[in-house]
């Protein structure tokens, strides 16, 4: 599999081009989500958590690892994230386990698990 942290700064160099050739539309994408990802009934950490179950089950690569570094960066603790896996392989048998490498891995690369 490969390198998740490596991944994730092609997504980032990617998308900033994506940002400099459609300015107007990513900014209204980012004026929705900075609505939508903040503390209300639920805290930022609960919504990051449940973004990234569902990008688990779209199987959505980009998605996985942005989330999984957005609910650590929100506070989620490793138990947390492992428990969000744990939930999504419930909902999605052997697929969610497939997806759910590349969290344990993302993990593993940020120094989160043995």
């Amino acid at each position: 599999m490969e390198n998740q942290l490596e991944l994730n700064e092609e997504r980032m160099r990617l998308l900033e081009k994506f940002k400099q050739n459609l300015p107007d539309v990513m900014d209204a994408e980012y004026k929705f989500l900075n609505l939508v990802y903040q503390d209300g009934a639920l805290s930022l950490k609960i919504k990051r958590l449940l973004s990234l179950a569902i990008a688990l089950r779209a199987g959505c690569t980009n998605c996985i690892i942005s989330q999984t570094k957005r609910a650590i960066d929100a506070g989620a603790t490793k138990e947390e994230v492992l428990e969000t896996l744990a939930v999504e392989v419930a909902m999605s048998g052997t697929t969610g386990i497939a997806e759910s490498l590349r969290v344990v891995k993302l993990l593993e690369e940020m120094g989160h698990l043995d």
